[in-house]
């Protein structure tokens, strides 16, 4: 099975990827931990990192500090151009600055003029929220061709963004949300939405894509899942004000699907986005909470799925 290649991102401008950048989400410290301690113990080196649908360079940003050398590879010009302006004073362990290039997950730098990424050069292969884009037969390819005898490929993401079952009225809230999704976003689901939505449990891996890619051993395959947000996201749980939960859900690809289809209506009342922000509003004013102070409070979970190279 192939995901088809994601096209809503890769028409991102800079301006759209610094966007992303501020209302996205950063991850948790332990995500990390949990990456290169996996990756070390089990043989992996620390000299060569690519981070594959790099986006504005968030996770790479981070991971960069352990590496000699950093690659941040991503189709979109547009979030290549982002992610070099927001990390140019990023460096990595070895003082080299982070590489941004524009390439597909399946090609992985192939075609990058000189200096390239050689065969067997890279220790770590990472995929934060991203993998779900891939045409995931071809990526195995790519990924056994450049990595290194015991490297690794760390692919991560969180599932659908649920209110918290905390929260006063959680479920008039939750409801909401459900039919939002339900009458405007629907049509503007893709496979690979549908491949996060379910928590990558159908996410083609070496051994099950046709042909099967060789080089990688099934019995390193290792998950791990985060039932909450407490160790998956920085800061915890997933807490917001409106204006700032209006701007994280208008960068999901099904919502620019959507106003692409809607051209004129982003930021005015007749937005999706803003009559779901209006009907939470409501609820909110029913419960005697004052325009303002609103917080909506996420619960999601995490999960990270990690192969290695055979050494």
């Amino acid at each position: 099975m192939s995901t088809p290649s994601e096209k809503t991102f890769r028409a991102y401008t800079q301006t759209q990827g610094e966007t992303y950048a501020q209302t996205r989400l950063t991850y948790h410290p332990s995500l990390y931990n949990t990456i290169l301690t996996h990756h070390t113990t089990t043989g992996g080196a620390l000299d060569t990192i690519i981070d594959v649908g790099c986006g504005p360079g968030t996770a790479v940003a981070t991971l960069s500090q352990h590496f000699n050398h950093a690659i941040g590879l991503d189709p979109s010009a547009g979030m290549i151009a982002a992610a070099r302006a927001i990390n140019a004073a990023n460096l990595t362990a070895a003082s080299h600055p982070i590489r941004f290039e524009v390439s597909t997950a399946e090609d992985l730098g192939s075609g990058l003029s000189a200096p390239g990424i050689p065969d067997a050069s890279v220790d770590l292969i990472t995929a934060a929220t991203a993998a779900h884009w891939f045409d995931m037969e071809p990526f195995w390819k790519s990924a056994a061709r450049v990595l290194k005898p015991g490297g690794s490929v760390a692919i991560w993401a969180s599932g659908y963004i649920r209110i918290h079952p905390d929260m006063a009225n959680a479920e008039a809230l939750q409801e909401i949300m459900d039919r939002f999704q339900e009458e405007y976003l629907r049509e503007f689901f893709s496979p690979g939405n549908l491949l996060t939505r379910d928590l990558y449990r159908g996410l083609p891996l070496p051994w099950t894509v046709e042909p099967a890619v060789e080089g990688f051993g099934e019995g390193s395959f290792v998950r791990k899942d985060w039932e909450t947000a407490e160790e998956f996201y920085a800061g915890g749980s997933v807490e917001v004000d409106l204006d700032v939960f209006e701007r994280m859900i208008g960068t999901m690809s099904p919502v620019t699907r959507w106003r692409e289809a809607h051209p004129g209506v982003e930021g005015t009342e007749g937005d999706a986005v803003r009559m779901f922000r209006r009907e939470i509003e409501r609820v909110f004013r029913e419960m005697g909470v004052q325009q303002g102070e609103e917080r909506i409070k996420g619960a999601v979970h995490g999960f990270l799925l990690v192969v290695k190279r055979e050494a």
